[in-house]
This record gives structure tokens, sequence and C-alpha cells, in this order.
């Protein structure tokens, strides 16, 4: 075992590398149009088409974009379009957020068999679709702010779960890490309670460059003329298109980019942050209570041995697989453009930084388990708490 840990061992020391860089290349499969995520419109108004995180920039670029409605039906076309200059572009592929929340919950299953984080689950009672009552389990991994999840603040482990987060404001993190470890790894923010706010270690992106915007237009014909089966409606055709029994032209829709400078996944494992997570030991003499130097440095090289288990994981659990993003939006490594996996130093310079998953996987096991992983955690979603939250709030607006 000491074998394993020597070999990353110098990325926690203090003179150690700032960070782990990965650039990644990749490549659209089936053709060279993709689809990005969207998003609301800017405006904010009820009918604006949804658009892309598109930013584009240049000494001499003038873009003027505007929307003009066409008909009856909510589609919009550009009106006026002007480029002038040499313009660059960076389109959002798959931002922090989304990259994080497609790792994570491979802790739960995928990866050394579960074994890396506790089971932490919370039940939840529920109407389905028909009305009747059933329960779903929601598993901490699966929560979009983690440990700061509603599902979680208003369950019975909230109160645990509260002492944790406040003793992470007092600069001890060992009680989070016994809980909810990927909060520690992905980041979160106590927003609506303590306030506390935890860095991700783990930033990883997808951007693709230069990209060129494409529009389409659809048609669609329903099968039969409903009007002349007898079918009429009060509201008129705008009332058969609604239940689809009407024509509904779709034109000059988001129609995919096209990235000529290419699509590059870039991932940064920030050691500097790692290194700034600690625990701290008490013991009593007499009747006053003192920080144990020593056992705090142990405990926290544990604690550290184990995050970076964690992150050494989340950093490789893409390698050789596919990003399947969304409809549209399947990645696979670019051969012809080199990828890198670097250590970053204090003062710029940078050296190769080998490791492949099975050696993370292998690592992150070892540490687990001299570690101490929490115990796992079944808990109970309560909806009287999260109404008394609400009622609470609205008295603090009024």
């Amino acid at each position: 075992m000491s074998d394993v840990l020597s070999r990353f061992e110098f990325l926690l020391e203090e003179d150690g590398p700032a960070a782990i860089v990965l650039r990644q290349w990749l490549r659209p499969v089936g053709g060279d149009i993709i689809f990005p995520p969207t998003y609301a419109a800017p405006s904010q108004k009820k009918g604006d088409p949804p658009v892309y995180n598109i930013d584009r920039f240049g000494e001499t670029t003038v873009l003027k974009k505007t929307f003009e409605k066409m008909g009856k039906v909510q589609t919009f076309m550009d009106s006026e379009r002007t480029d002038q200059g040499r313009e660059r572009s960076v389109c959002i592929l798959d931002s922090i957020p989304s990259q994080a929340n497609r790792i994570e919950p491979a802790f739960g299953d995928a990866i050394a068999k579960g074994g890396l984080v506790p089971r932490v689950v919370v039940r939840v009672r529920m109407k389905n679709d028909e009305g009747q009552d059933e329960e779903r389990l929601i598993n901490l991994l699966d929560a979009g702010h983690r440990a700061a999840d509603a599902v979680v603040r208003f369950s019975s482990l909230a109160d645990e779960l509260g002492k944790a987060i406040r003793a992470r404001r007092s600069g001890d993190s060992l009680p989070l890490a016994k809980i909810a470890p990927t909060s520690l790894v992905f980041g979160m923010w106590d927003s609506r309670v303590t306030g506390v706010k935890v860095p991700r270690l783990i930033n990883s992106i997808i951007r693709a460059y230069d990209v060129l915007e494409y529009r389409r237009s659809a048609q669609y014909f329903p099968a039969v003329d409903y009007a002349a089966a007898g079918v009429v409606a009060e509201g008129g055709e705008k009332k058969l298109a609604d239940a689809g029994m009407a024509e509904v032209p779709a034109t000059f829709g988001l129609g995919g980019i096209e990235a000529t400078g290419g699509i590059r996944r870039e991932v940064a494992l920030n050691l500097v942050t790692l290194r700034d997570i600690v625990t701290v030991v008490r013991t009593k003499r007499g009747k006053e209570e003192e920080t144990d130097r020593e056992a705090s440095r142990s405990e926290t090289l544990k604690l550290q041995r184990y995050l970076l288990g964690l992150a050494l994981v989340s950093l490789t659990w893409f390698d050789g697989r596919t990003f399947n993003l969304r409809q549209g939006c399947q990645l696979v490594a670019d051969p012809s453009k080199q990828s890198t996996r670097v250590s970053v130093n204090a003062d710029g310079t940078e050296a190769d930084f080998v490791v492949d998953r099975e050696v993370a996987v292998d690592y992150a096991e070892k540490v687990a388990k001299a570690f101490g992983v929490g115990p796992n955690r079944e808990a109970s979603f309560d909806p009287k708490k999260a109404k008394d939250a609400l009622r609470k709030k609205g008295a603090e607006t009024e």
C-alpha cells in the first residue's frame, strides 16, 4: 500500500503542484453539425426563442441581431444580422455544473462497486401520475445542490448534515466528508441556511471554438383533416394545433452549430484547494479542550488522501468513453489532435502527469479503506418541515 500512496503523495505537499490539468480534443460522431444545450432568451419575454450560449468577440466585429415574429405561430426568423471584420466565437457544449452532474452519480454503483462513498438516500412519499401514493428513493449523488439540497434540508438527516456543514465553516471538513464527500469534490453552497460555500476541486467544461450557427425549419402535417372529420374546436386552428390536429410550421429554429476551430474538454484539479481542506482533533486537558496538532496532521492527511482519490477517479472517469451529451451531440476523442494531462507548478512550468482510470480507482479504494468511509444512511423527507420553511419565508417578505 505504501507504494501506491507514495505515487501521489507529492500532490499533497505544500510545495507540490498547483493543479492537474487535462486538455482533450473531441470530434462529433456522424457529421460536423452538433447541438449545444439551449437556454431561455436573455430578454425573458414570453415567446422569445431559446438561445445557445455563444460568446462572440473580435476587434472590429459588429453584430446586430433581432427577431421577427411570423404570423400567429411562435416562430421567429432573423430580420437583420451583419458581421464585419474577423469574428471569434466560443460555444458551451457542456458546462461545469453539467459535467459534475455526469460524473458524480457514477460513484453510486459504477465505480469500485459503489464502495468509495457512503450511500445516502432520502425516502420521499409522493403522488404518481395516476394519483396513487408511491415512494421514491433519492440518492444524494443525484441531488443538484448536494449536501445543501432541499431534499436533505427538509429530511430527518437535516440536523446531522447541518452540524457537518457548520463544522466545515469552523474549519473542520471531516464530518462533511463522512456524510457527503462528493460535496467537497464537486462543491456546494448552503445559500439558504448557513451561507457556507465549498469550492470545487474539479472543474470540467467542454467548449466549441469558432462556431458557425445554423437554422432549421420543419412543417407538421396531421394524418387526416380533422375539421373535415367533424372535429371543431372553439379556439379554432390554435386549439387544434395544441392537440396535434392542425398544420404547424416551425421556421428558422435553432439548427445546431459547426465548430470550425475544434472542440476541447478542459479539466482542472485544484490541488491548492485540496490542501486547504483539514480536520481538527481536540483532546481534553483537565476541564479544557485543546487542539492535538500531531493527531490533526495525521487525520488531515487521511482526509486529503481520500478526497484526492475521489478527485483522481473523477479526473479519469471519461477516459476512453463517449460523451453522449444529448440528442445530436455525441462526441469522441479526436485522434488527429494530441490530448495532454499535466501537472502545473506554481512557477508555471508543466510536467506530464500519468494516471489512468484503473490506477485511480485502485488508489481511491486503498485510501478510502484507510480513511474509513462514512456509514450508509437512509432518511425520510418531511413535507411539514418544507411547508414551515415556506411560511417563515413568506412572513419575512411581508
